[in-house]
């Protein structure tokens, strides 16, 4: 994988602007902080995003993948303030499930989530390399 950094760009803090990679392709649909009985077990907006990293890891596992063949993430979330206001504390649970991987990633506020009680869903792309 090759961190795409145009010369005399800041770096971005928590993402990349871009990722080159070759290799097989993983798509991963948008999944929210629910359990594997697709049940709720907090509706706090860090734990629902803990636990939706969890899941993510646990698909990427089904591929024999890890969280640094992590591409592109897309996240969709129902606050922005919130998301603001909790930056740190997203930031140790990102690098606590997902490590230093940090992939191209947009971030969108949405008026809601198909889950009534989701605070938010991520759809993630890894590529893992040929062997």
């Amino acid at each position: 994988m090759q961190i795409l950094q145009p010369p005399g760009w800041r770096r971005p803090s928590g993402y990349s602007n871009g990722i080159a990679a070759e290799g097989r392709l993983l798509f991963i649909a948008g999944l929210v902080g629910w359990d594997k009985n697709c049940e709720f077990q907090s509706d706090d907006f860090i734990d629902q995003t803990a636990q939706t990293l969890k899941n993510i890891v646990t698909v990427l596992a089904e591929a024999d993948a890890t969280p640094e063949h992590i591409t592109r993430m897309t996240w969709y979330i129902i606050d922005k303030q919130e998301y603001i206001a909790r930056q740190r504390e997203m930031g140790e649970v990102y690098r606590k499930v997902i490590g230093r991987n940090f992939p191209a990633t947009a971030m969108l506020e949405v008026s809601a989530l198909m889950e009534d009680r989701a605070k938010v869903e991520i759809e993630t792309t890894a590529v893992v390399p040929h062997s």
